[in-house]
């Protein structure tokens, strides 16, 4: 890894998120269906901007000369591998993380936060998971790098997650008093049941720090992140080992979060078959990660791309097209 390139890139999203603080939400608000439409817009751009920069210097990212290359031909092979690998893992994470905005609804509505206060907690909520994301992807690239068949095992856990999700869907909420997080905070921490505005804090007449029902919200998010994140990373190790472009696909899927959890929250009901397409998804990099390692089989980067992109769509226009049952 390049340490000057991570330094940058690093600077890059600290910019980027105390501009979206200070500047596109410096007021609480509601955010509407046009401002996340124009916003996740910019997430995907700015992600495409950055394959665009693999694909002319991927070199930079492991500070590589153009002198470490036999040819010209394999420079211009790493550079469109590299980028291809990025693509792959920016858009195997936004998909997957659509699974996840589902959860993260469920628990708003169910903690029963206010609309205008959802993008403190998810703004908070990317913060964190940008700095767990750092030590989950990196540790796991020293595994993975090290004992190569940890990758089979994670193989069969996609495949388990994968099955379990053509699993009818619950539609019960979160219960609120009996989650794991919240008991442990409350029994371990200072909680108060009283809410105030959107203050993660509150000092009580004695001076005591107490932690309001907000935070709680944004320990559970965090907490449904890291679960998340046992599916959604060693599935991107399907695709390429390489820690740093794991690492800046992730970043990127996830910065981009807030604005598409605001694009989809009010029609997420429409997509009632993309739960099964991800489950799909999951199996086929399960059985993608397993055959590797045990038959060496190779699956072409930009045919995986293919793959991630074809199950999505399909999955969103049978959604469209074939309306949803209604229970008994």
């Amino acid at each position: 890894m390049n340490n000057l390139f991570f330094i940058v890139f690093m600077v890059f999203v600290v910019v980027m998120l105390t501009l979206d603080l200070t500047v596109f939400h410096r007021k609480d608000h509601v955010v509407k269906v046009k401002e996340a439409a124009l916003q996740t817009g910019m997430w995907v751009l700015l992600a495409m901007g950055f394959a665009v920069l693999l694909y002319v210097h991927a070199e930079w990212v492991h500070g590589l000369s153009v002198d470490s290359f036999a040819s010209e031909a394999e420079l211009r092979a790493y550079r469109h591998e590299t980028a291809m690998q990025f693509l792959s893992g920016y858009f195997l994470e936004e998909s997957l993380s659509i699974d996840n905005i589902f959860v993260m609804i469920m628990i708003f509505v169910s903690f029963g936060i206010k609309k205008e206060y959802y993008h403190r907690v998810l703004f908070w909520g990317i913060f964190g998971a940008i700095v767990m994301r750092f030590i989950f992807i990196f540790a796991l690239g020293a595994l993975v790098t090290k004992f190569a068949w940890v990758l089979a095992l994670f193989g069969v856990v996609l495949i388990v997650s994968g099955v379990r999700m053509f699993r009818p869907q619950s539609n019960e909420g979160v219960d609120t008093a009996n989650h794991p997080v919240v008991k442990f905070a409350s029994k371990h921490l200072p909680v108060t049941k009283e809410s105030f505005g959107h203050d993660f804090f509150h000092k009580d007449e004695r001076g005591r720090l107490l932690i309001t029902p907000l935070f709680l919200v944004l320990l559970v998010i965090e907490f449904s992140d890291i679960i998340f994140a046992v599916d959604s990373i060693p599935a991107v190790f399907s695709v390429t080992t390489d820690p740093m472009i794991v690492y800046t696909s992730n970043i990127f899927a996830i910065m981009g979060l807030r604005s598409l959890f605001f694009l989809l929250s009010d029609i997420a009901d429409r997509f009632w078959l993309l739960h099964y397409g991800l489950g799909l998804l999951l199996c086929f990099i399960g059985v993608k990660m397993i055959g590797g390692f045990v038959f060496g089989w190779h699956i072409d980067t930009l045919v995986s791309l293919a793959i991630i992109l074809g199950i999505l769509v399909v999955s969103i226009l049978l959604s469209m097209l074939i309306k949803k049952p209604k229970k008994a």
